[in-house]
């Protein structure tokens, strides 16, 4: 059986027609829902790209893998110890390698290894194409590579190949979807939440969002794509942005699926469908960015079809994003390296058993330093540093009832709160015991001064809250951009 594994960037779950959404952007995902699984409750253990990547490739959190950040000591895997030979260890081979030693030809169309310096991520691949633009190709060019590949390679099975897609990510630049469009945004904000983001703070908020930070991509953007969000109509036309990218990465989707089809391999391939994270809209005053480990940002799709696997299903089972590796391998019957935390689920599934975990802990450490514990109906987030973001230590949410996180619970619900506090100890300990070096990745990255991509900018972005009428957030920003309950 080949495999085809669909990574695209910063892709929403809830931004797909088959998980609730009501625009069309994703007619061809859709589609494989429909003859396929769909898992309700997939999260990345490690946000953003560079912690997640590394996370599904080694099939371990960041916690023991060292990849936590996106700068600094902790964007590098831990140092191998004095007794490691030229072969990799077989307890902690990485996911390509697996399949590339059981015998697949391993291949990723992807700029992501350079884009990141994630050397690490190529280990395994027999082929690996970057188109040198370090994630600013469009989806079109990616699946262009893709096919020319599928037809060099495609009827040598077994294959595995890799296709990374960027249009669901900042700067916003896909074509317009006219179908899109004919269905309003769900804007899900209102006047005065729109109103206390501009009077609040925070890199890609409301009123400094991504033409003030990285005023150097603003090149990339197209004619449409608000720089400041002043009015509801401006949020409406982010999300358009946003969703034209998911519809145009859907469309090179059903491309791929096409000449897979052509090459006459539709029914030998499993096709999996997923994302390295996904995107805040509004949530948290963070407008097309990754900021949190919150459910928007954690929370993505995991869809996978093939005709072995019988009748369509929808799993709400709680599941980290790597044990889709776990899974993949057992059903090519392939082992699963035994110093993996990720754990399969295709035993359970083969049954017709919708098993996953009890919860879920949940890393941030790029923009924030975050952890979260996402269990039954709950989200707990506490915020070790936040990354000059106007973020509560501690903030509890519903996010059956509540899915933007609009209401923070953890006054009403102290018994909740502690129940998440512990939890999240309990985890971090066990992390601790198992980590050789007995350390936490998150102390490193404290140590250093808290997230690379917040770090550094405090007097300019306090000159900035001044010079726009803010000046009374200035104090809080700056408490922002130190660790909490550090002096």
């Amino acid at each position: 059986m080949n495999v085809l594994l669909v990574d695209i960037d910063s892709l929403r779950a809830d931004h797909l027609g088959c998980y609730g959404y009501p625009r069309p952007t994703s007619p061809n995902i859709d589609a494989l829902a429909e003859r396929g699984w769909r898992f309700e409750g997939c999260y990345v253990s490690d946000a953003p790209c560079l912690p997640s990547r590394t996370a599904l490739a080694t099939g371990r959190f960041g916690f023991g893998n060292g990849v936590v950040a996106h700068g600094g000591r902790r964007a590098e895997p831990y140092g191998t110890s004095a007794d490691r030979i030229q072969e990799p260890d077989p307890a902690t081979r990485h996911w390509f390698h697996a399949l590339e030693r059981a015998g697949w030809r391993t291949a990723s169309i992807s700029s992501f290894a350079s884009r990141h310096a994630a050397w690490w991520f190529l280990a395994g691949l027999r082929d690996w194409h970057s188109s040198g633009k370090d994630g600013m190709e469009t989806a079109d060019e990616v699946v262009d590579v893709a096919i020319d590949w599928l037809t060099r390679h495609g009827r040598d099975a077994p294959w595995c190949l890799h296709v990374n897609l960027w249009d669901p990510h900042t700067p916003y630049r896909a074509p317009v979807s006219q179908e899109v469009r004919r269905v309003p945004a769900p804007v899900w904000i209102d006047e005065q939440r729109l109103a206390a983001h501009r009077a609040s703070f925070g890199p890609l908020s409301a009123q400094d969002p991504m033409a003030v930070w990285f005023p150097g991509q603003l090149a990339f953007e197209r004619p449409g794509v608000p720089r400041e969000l002043r009015t509801l109509a401006d949020v409406a036309a982010w999300i358009d942005a946003y969703d034209d990218g998911v519809r145009f990465a859907d469309e090179q989707l059903g491309r791929l699926l096409e000449h897979v089809g052509a090459l006459g391999e539709r029914d030998d391939t499993l096709i999996v469908a997923t994302a390295d994270h996904g995107e805040n809209l509004g949530e948290h005053n963070l407008y097309g960015d990754h900021q949190t480990v919150d459910h928007p940002t954690t929370r993505v799709p995991w869809v996978m079809a093939h005709p072995s696997l019988g009748a369509p299903r929808a799993f709400g089972a709680l599941h980290y994003q790597f044990d889709l590796g776990a899974t993949v391998l057992q059903l090519l019957g392939v082992e699963v390296p035994p110093r993996w935390d990720a754990r399969g689920a295709w035993p359970a599934l083969r049954e017709g058993r919708d098993e996953g975990r009890s919860e879920l802990v949940l890393s941030q450490m790029a923009w924030s330093c975050q952890r979260s514990v996402r269990w039954e109906d709950w989200q707990l987030i506490r915020t070790y540093h936040a990354g000059l973001k106007d973020l509560p230590p501690v903030a509890l949410y519903d996010v059956a009832r509540d899915p933007h996180l609009v209401r923070d619970l953890s006054a009403e619900q102290p018994r909740v709160v502690s129940d998440g506090l512990a939890r999240l100890e309990q985890w971090t300990a066990a992390q601790r015991a198992r980590n050789p070096r007995g350390e936490d990745p998150m102390e490193t990255v404290l140590a250093e001064g808290g997230p690379s991509l917040a770090r550094g900018h405090e007097a300019w972005y306090a000159g900035r809250l001044r010079a726009t009428g803010r000046a009374d957030q200035v104090e809080r920003m700056l408490a922002a951009g130190r660790a909490y309950g550090a002096g």
